[in-house]
């Protein structure tokens, strides 16, 4: 065993210590509302200017995760259902960490479907098994990007609308979102589907394969999109926020980029009631 590898393996044995360690630490307002964030407790996150650990030390074990993966947070409308949600979670985290919160903010008539990333080794974290939808690579914005695994994730996210359709709900009445890495991947599940959806939330993150744009877009070119960041971000850098921004607003007729003060990776009061609004717009009653 190599002298970095003593190294990661220590990381792990601290991780699983259940020891604590906060760097970085959320105003606990924003801890309290997102469980899910890298700066959230039971994570620890270890950055430099080349390398990012994030160890879930609460996680389950790696056949849990994947039934989990298998069997994504659905929530039920409470009145007629006729519009769905799927939202995507981030880096590390499962499909219970943002049911209860899109839940909230979901009009009655509105499904809405959390599904668990498959668990894989991350590039960045060191090769440490996690929920993810892709792999991630490198902390550099033009750095090198695990296509295939992010294509094989978008084909996930379209027949997870597919079903929605065989339910009887048009794609029109469909809206995807997501968190982070999440968030990465509803922007490119949407531009690379092709027939026409309600709209996307886009919360604190990039848009993957950016270089391929628009060129690559498929549709949903005419569909509003509410991207979310906050201006504080230290995993998602703001500028990422502000690149894709300007990128997708070069060839989208309704891309909206909302400026969160103060906010780090993470959510807000202000940003879930922006979702609300964007959901109740819409998501209409049918």
């Amino acid at each position: 065993m190599t002298g970095s590898d003593h190294f990661r393996f220590s990381l792990f044995c601290f991780a699983r210590s259940q020891i604590r360690l906060k760097i970085f630490p959320l105003p606990p307002r924003q801890a309290a509302l997102r469980s899910d964030s890298w700066f959230g407790a039971g994570r620890l996150v270890f950055l430099s200017a080349a390398l990012l650990f994030v160890l879930d030390v609460t996680a389950a074990p790696a056949d849990e995760q994947k039934t989990m993966a298998a069997s994504p947070v659905v929530i039920a409308a409470s009145a007629k259902h006729t519009a769905t949600v799927i939202f995507l979670h981030g880096l590390g985290d499962t499909g219970h960490g943002w049911a209860s919160a899109m839940a909230a903010v979901r009009p009655p008539h509105v499904k809405v479907i959390c599904p668990t990333a498959p668990t894989m080794p991350v590039t960045l974290n060191a090769g440490f098994k996690m929920p993810s939808w892709f792999d991630l690579r490198s902390l550099d914005a033009n750095g090198p990007e695990d296509e295939d695994g992010i294509k094989k994730a978008c084909d996930m996210v379209h027949k997870m609308i597919d079903e929605e359709l065989k339910e009887g709900i048009s794609s029109e009445r469909i809206v995807i979102g997501g968190f982070s890495q999440g968030g990465a991947l509803a922007l490119y599940s949407a531009l690379k589907y092709n027939k026409t959806l309600g709209g996307v939330m886009a919360l604190s993150c990039w848009l993957p394969m950016h270089r391929q744009f628009p060129a690559a877009a498929c549709g949903n070119l005419d569909i509003p999109y509410l991207q979310c960041h906050g201006d504080c971000d230290p995993v998602v850098p703001y500028k990422w926020g502000q690149a894709t921004a300007t990128l997708l607003k070069q060839f989208l007729k309704k891309a909206e980029f909302k400026t969160y003060r103060g906010m780090m990776h993470s959510s807000s009061d202000e940003e879930m009631r922006d979702l609300k609004k964007f959901a109740e717009a819409n998501l209409p009653p049918n």
